[in-house]
């Protein structure tokens, strides 16, 4: 997007610059009104040039801004997303652990059980 901007400004630049000697070429004037003429149309150039380069940075502000924004709520999602899964392995292996522990319990139940029993 930017390079696309400074293509933009140095087109409009050389156009008018172009423009300018061209017609100045062909104007019947004198070499003081065409040294004033080429100064107020330099001015102009330059305050043009200005004025889009100040709008093109504005416009690359505005967007940067934009996905900073975008990227901190993208941020802040993730992160909520991260604790609620977080969250939900450790409900997980605390599940785990309480039936581990049972059926370590049965077991040894089980083989006392097992154990007292005369053959």
């Amino acid at each position: 997007m930017e390079e696309k901007t400074e293509n933009l400004l140095i087109g409009l630049l050389i156009g008018g610059i172009v423009g300018a000697v061209i017609g100045i070429l062909y104007a019947p004037k004198s070499g003081k009104e065409t040294r004033e003429e080429l100064g107020k149309k330099a001015d102009e150039l330059l305050a043009q040039a200005k004025k889009e380069y100040e709008e093109a940075m504005e416009k690359s502000k505005k967007a940067y801004d934009s996905f900073v924004t975008r990227l901190k709520k993208s941020e802040e999602e993730l992160k909520a997303k991260a604790s609620e899964l977080l969250e939900e392995g450790k409900e997980n292996l605390e599940e785990g652990k309480g039936r581990l522990k049972k059926a370590i319990e049965a077991g040894v139940e089980a083989f006392k059980e097992e154990k007292s029993t005369p053959v």
